[in-house]
């Protein structure tokens, strides 16, 4: 099954909420980006935000500027429908990280649980050859993986885990880390998944 048809798969069959990623209120995503200090006019692309709710808590603290990127459209379609009219104010892009051209820049590329399912060398290149492309100097890069001691595995697919050190390594000269921290995220089921924060700022 290639990676789209997965994702597709998951969303479809699975409501928001059931999925182990979910969050109620993404609180550790909000705090990443208010500290960025940007305007709450600045463009902000959350990648693979597909049915997350951090779209809905963007548009509560007043952000006006989002874009949402994910390889599911029925992920999208999900978020949309709960949006209602809220939605017509945020840009859908349906579309794979790997081969993901961006239109325009964004003051902040917003990744949680993406980048760990990029196992091969190759993809993790064309990720941050999108992401340098997306943001200008002085762009905030916000990436969550799954920490060394976090799972192995999620939905069924392979990750790597990263330390701060090493997602710096992935990310290259290009960018400085600004900030990183661990945190504990309680999957729907009551696992316990640990996770590295990190933000970093494009030269």
């Amino acid at each position: 099954m290639d990676r789209k048809t997965h994702w597709e798969n998951v969303y479809s069959t699975l409501k928001p909420h059931e999925v182990g990623w979910y969050q109620a209120y993404p609180e550790m995503p909000l705090h990443l980006i208010a500290s960025t200090g940007v305007d709450k006019s600045a463009a902000i692309i959350d990648v693979g935000g597909g049915a997350s709710n951090l779209v809905d808590a963007l548009q509560e603290n007043g952000y006006s500027d989002v874009t949402v990127l994910d390889l599911s459209a029925a992920a999208l379609e999900v978020t949309k429908a709960r949006l209602g009219q809220a939605s017509d104010r945020v840009k859908w892009l349906a579309a794979d990280i790997t081969s993901f051209t961006p239109q325009q820049q964004y003051n902040v590329w917003h990744d949680r649980a993406v980048f760990h399912f990029l196992t091969e060398a190759e993809d993790r290149l064309r990720y941050m050859e999108a992401a340098r492309a997306a943001l200008p100097p002085g762009g905030h890069l916000i990436m969550a993986t799954f920490a060394l001691d976090g799972p192995p595995q999620c939905s069924g697919l392979d990750v790597v885990r990263y330390t701060p050190e090493r997602l710096q390594q992935e990310v290259g000269d290009g960018f400085t880390l600004a900030e990183s921290f661990g945190g504990l995220h309680i999957t729907p089921s009551q696992g316990k998944q640990s996770y590295t924060f990190c933000r970093f700022i494009r030269n």
